[in-house]
């Protein structure tokens, strides 16, 4: 992979990491139309780009929420259950929330980790994947309540906060996606549903894209980009990821979801084109020991 090219799909995925379209799905065709499927890998580690403009972006927040989650840990708000726990605090409770909420990803991403960085990769399911989870966006953005803010936000619906996230394993469903469609179908705002996105992914997100760094430094993929394309990609990934989120969170305060439905629709459509022509191989074969 030269510069231009890690440019590209540095591009791609600032583009499209917050867009409920599915970055890791992006990342797949057009580093297969480039010639090569980029792997697991270096979409994990170039995300650790757009989680540090998440970090930048929700800054205040994040220390506000790790600051209040702290104190209930010392337990500074008194010997109260409610307050140890983060019951009484809202700020420490979201802490606790994403933590909570963080554990499906964790568990599905060990137990399926060789599923995901092979069979998963399949563009035929990616294509499935872009289609049904547009489908269900559309449903659910249709449907939903869209009362309900982060200060209504229980234990259950981390929960399942946390394995709609999880279902972006697969590359098509979208992280931002599944987070935001389980969002409006327990009734939240579309910009609630959106925020907590954000703060959900980011131990999911930095957890695996630092993992995969070492794991590449130790036993790179064959074929796989070199640091330097990898290092190019990430940087370009922050910055534009940056701007995106600032878009992307006053699109949702004033839009519907239909034209991402819309998007994802088309772009499986031309996928299965593709490959159907020839001009895109499917891949995702199961990797084999010599």
């Amino acid at each position: 992979m030269n510069a231009w090219e890690a440019v590209l799909l540095g591009l791609v995925q600032g583009l499209t990491e917050f867009l409920p379209i599915s970055s890791s799905a992006h990342l797949r065709i057009v580093g297969e139309l480039m010639g090569s499927d980029p792997g697991a890998a270096f979409t994990a580690i170039t995300q650790i780009g757009t989680e540090t403009a998440v970090l930048l972006y929700f800054r205040r927040d994040i220390a506000r929420i790790c600051a209040a989650w702290w104190r209930s840990l010392r337990g500074d708000h008194g010997t109260d259950w409610r307050s140890r726990t983060g019951r009484g605090d809202h700020d420490a409770a979201m802490a606790w929330y994403i933590a909570l909420g963080s554990v499906p990803i964790v568990v599905l991403g060990l137990l399926f980790q060789e599923s995901i960085e092979n069979t998963f990769r399949n563009l035929y399911l990616t294509a499935l994947m872009l289609a049904a989870f547009a489908l269900i966006l559309g449903w659910a953005d249709r449907i939903g309540a869209k009362r309900r803010t982060l200060r209504e936000l229980t234990p259950g619906q981390a929960v399942a906060f946390g394995f709609a996230q999880a279902l972006a394993l697969v590359p098509g469903v979208s992280r931002s996606g599944g987070t935001i469609t389980a969002g409006l179908l327990m009734g939240f705002t579309r910009e609630a549903a959106a925020r907590y996105s954000f703060l959900l992914a980011i131990p999911a997100v930095l957890g695996s894209g630092f993992y995969q760094l070492v794991k590449s430094a130790g036993e790179p993929e064959p074929g796989a980009p070199g640091a330097g394309a990898t290092l190019i990609a990430t940087l370009v990934a922050f910055v534009v990821g940056y701007f995106v989120i600032i878009a992307f969170l006053k699109i949702v305060s004033t839009f519907s979801y239909t034209p991402f439905v819309v998007y994802r629709l088309g772009l499986a459509a031309l996928v299965v084109l593709l490959l159907l022509v020839g001009v895109l191989e499917p891949g995702g074969t199961t990797a084999t020991t010599p």
